[in-house]
């Protein structure tokens, strides 16, 4: 613990004024003589000078006289100085006076707050990064932010680098706006983890918002290396978007907004902003996206069981007009839940799409021969009537026994 070798030298200081204090001082002299041994010698020198016959007998007398009073004198002095025993108090006052400073010193300069939330981010580093990371429990606040931080540079400090650790470190320092110390963490990260998609989304986002054809360049590269793993990636496809956006390629931008829009669900909050851009870009988006209908279909598993080599036939037919599908898939018969995707490229006429009805009805049909015709045994499903009040619309069907 940093808190007791602290205190220990706050103590040594104190003991220390103390004894400079307290040390006992001494006048300085010509000599070690006691004032009796001074006396004693002045008065011989008196006594030789009578008898060598240089001092008359009156004379020595009267100088004997004069030593003796001054020698009476100073032993009067010295016990009027020894007798008061103020010193001690006055000794004992000035400890308390630098205890006092010390003390109040520490208190405003000495950070021992900050040390002991240092001391426990370290102990609590674990569970930073589960709610964090996993986002389990309640989300970290400004403060317990700024000690996890404090704590993961500790931990790289000693412990050296982890590619967790300067992921963590760069997300703390990009939510706090230090952009350029979180590019350099991620970097940091993607030297020891360099396929990881969370921590490259990450850094190209740092890079996007730094901005500069540079980092945009950078940023692009990060992007693309998601998609070839994962073409699907909805956070990839966006900041692809975005990328285009800055570099000012209008007709790139506008392909990957349209592309993310289809991708998305209208209750995705990311939706509204994407339509939002394809219009300041001055595309209709009912015209970019194009006319979706998403089915969450549930399969019950017994049937899947019961019919391995079964497909299911998905399609939608207007409810005024053909029974012509305006949109049809096929695909081999699930088992649970699934989400499919009916659209305009889905038709089997290139003049009767999902464009050409508002109103239109689902159907999941389980065929056992494989044919689009419904069959003896065959089982379906139909959904309400959907209409087209906006460019997408969703359904839910179940297909059991």
């Amino acid at each position: 613990m940093m808190l007791w070798p602290l205190l220990f030298a706050a103590l040594i200081m104190l003991a220390l004024s103390a004894i400079i204090i307290s040390w006992p001082r001494k006048a300085s002299a010509a000599n070690n003589q006691t004032p009796l041994q001074l006396f004693e010698e002045r008065l011989q020198l008196l006594a030789l000078a009578r008898d060598s016959g240089e001092l008359a007998e009156q004379d020595f007398a009267s100088a004997a006289a004069e030593l003796k009073q001054q020698f009476n004198q100073q032993q009067q002095q010295t016990m009027n100085y020894s007798q008061p025993k103020r010193q001690l108090w006055w000794h004992l006052g000035l400890v308390v006076f630098v205890l006092v400073v010390v003390a109040a010193i520490y208190r405003f300069n000495g950070h021992y707050t900050e040390l002991a939330d240092w001391q426990q981010a370290r102990v609590d580093l674990a569970s930073y990064g589960e709610r964090s990371l996993l986002g389990e429990g309640e989300p970290l606040s400004e403060h317990e932010t700024r000690l996890f931080a404090l704590a993961l540079r500790t931990k790289l400090a000693e412990e050296g680098d982890d590619a967790v650790a300067w992921m963590l470190l760069g997300r703390i320092w990009m939510s706090q706006g230090l952009m350029e110390d979180a590019i350099d963490a991620f970097e940091k990260s993607l030297a020891l983890s360099p396929n990881r998609i969370p921590l490259l989304l990450n850094f190209a986002q740092a890079l996007i918002v730094v901005g500069g054809d540079d980092n945009l360049a950078r940023a692009g590269r990060a992007v693309a290396r998601i998609l070839l793993s994962e073409p699907d990636n909805l956070d990839a496809m966006s900041l692809m978007a975005l990328i285009a956006h800055e570099k000012g390629d209008t007709d790139e931008a506008i392909k990957a907004w349209s592309l993310l829009a289809e991708q998305l669900e209208p209750s995705d909050p990311r939706y509204p902003l994407v339509l939002s851009k394809l219009s300041e870009l001055g595309v209709d988006s009912s015209d970019s996206i194009g006319r979706q209908i998403r089915v969450r279909l549930t399969v019950a598993p017994e049937l899947a069981a019961d019919n391995p080599d079964a497909s299911l036939f998905l399609f939608a037919r207007a409810v005024d007009g053909p029974n012509l599908p305006l949109a049809v898939q096929r695909i081999p018969l699930p088992s649970g839940e699934v989400e499919l995707l009916l659209d305009e490229k889905m038709a089997m006429q290139p003049d009767w799409t999902l464009s050409q009805a508002d109103q239109v009805v689902v159907v999941a049909r389980m065929s056992q021969a494989g044919t689009v015709e419904k069959m003896a045994g065959d089982l379906q499903v139909e959904s309400a009537v959907l209409t087209f009040n906006d460019a997408k619309i969703s359904v839910k069907l179940t297909l059991e026994p």
